[in-house]
C-alpha cells in the first residue's frame, strides 16, 4: 500500500476521551486497516491473475476501509493508525499543554504495531493461510525506498496541511483518495506507515514485504515524515492549526 495507511490526525481530536480508549481506538483501527489491506490483495490473488487488476482491487479495498475507520474512529483517537503521524502531531504540538504528550505517544505507537501485526495474522486466518507466514517480497530497491519517502511525505502535507487550513472534516474523504492515488502513482505502492510494513512483513501475500525489507522501508518513512513537516512550514507557515 499502503495503508496507510495509513493514515493521522485525521480528525478532531477528543483529549477529554480516556487514554486507554483512545489506545484501543489506535489498535483496532490498525487491526483492521491491515486486515482489509492483506485480506483484499489475498482476495484479488484468488479471481485474478492479472496484476493491474490485483492492485486495483487492493487500493479500492484500501481506499473504502480507510475513509470509514477515520470517519469511525476519528472522534476517539483522531485515527492516526501510523507511527509516523503520531510522532509529527508530537513534534509539532510540543509546546502547547493540550497538544499530544509523550504519554500518548508511548501508548500509541505500540499499540498501532501489535495492532497491525494482529490484523495480518486475521487476514491470513480468514483465508486459509498460515496465521505467521514471513514474507519473501524483497522490496529494497532504491527506487521503491524513494517512493516511500514521497508517499509519506505527502501524506504528511496533506493531514496537516488540512488541519492548517481548518479542513480536517474533509480527512476520511481527503486521505483515503490519497493513500488510492499513491498506491499507483508511487513506486513502492504507497505503505507511508512504520505500523502497517512491520504487520504486513507477517504475510506471505500479495501485500507482503520481506522482514529484511523493513529497515530501509520505516527508514524512508521516517525521513518522508520530516520532509512532509518541512513542507507544511513552507507551504503554510505558522498559521494557526485547527483545534484539536
Amino acid at each position: 500500500m499502503s495503508a496507510a495507511g495509513v493514515a493521522e490526525p485525521l480528525a478532531v481530536e477528543a483529549p477529554r476521551v480516556p487514554l486507554l480508549n483512545r489506545v484501543g481506538a489506535e489498535f483496532l483501527g490498525t487491526a483492521a486497516l491491515v486486515a482489509v489491506v492483506v485480506g483484499s490483495g489475498i482476495q484479488a490473488t484468488e479471481l485474478t491473475h492479472d496484476v493491474g487488476l490485483q492492485l486495483l482491487a487492493n487500493s479500492l479495498a484500501t481506499v473504502f476501509g480507510l475513509g470509514v475507520l477515520i470517519l469511525l474512529l476519528g472522534p476517539v483517537s483522531g485515527a492516526h493508525f501510523n507511527p509516523v503521524v503520531t510522532l509529527a502531531e508530537w513534534w509539532t504540538g510540543r509546546r502547547d499543554p493540550k497538544g499530544l504528550g509523550g504519554r500518548e505517544v508511548a501508548a500509541y505507537v505500540p499499540a498501532q504495531i501489535a495492532g497491525a501485526i494482529g490484523g495480518s495474522v486475521l487476514a491470513n486466518a480468514m483465508f486459509g493461510e498460515r496465521l505467521v507466514a514471513w514474507s519473501t517480497h524483497d522490496r529494497s530497491a532504491g527506487h521503491l525506498l524513494l517512493g516511500e519517502v514521497v508517499a509519506t511525505a505527502g501524506l504528511v502535507l496533506l493531514i496537516f496541511g488540512l488541519a492548517k487550513t481548518d479542513h480536517l472534516r474533509f480527512a476520511p474523504i481527503a486521505v483515503a483518495s490519497y493513500i488510492g492515488a499513491a498506491y499507483w502513482f508511487t513506486s513502492s505502492t504507497s505503505f507511508a506507515n512504520p505500523a502497517v510494513t512491520i504487520g504486513r512483513a507477517f504475510t506471505d501475500t500479495f501485500a507482503g514485504i520481506a522482514p529484511s525489507s523493513l529497515a530501509g522501508f520505516v527508514g524512508m518513512q521516517l525521513v518522508g515524515g520530516v520532509v512532509g513537516l518541512a513542507l507544511v512550514a513552507l507551504v503554510f507557515g505558522r498559521r494557526r492549526a485547527a483545534a484539536r
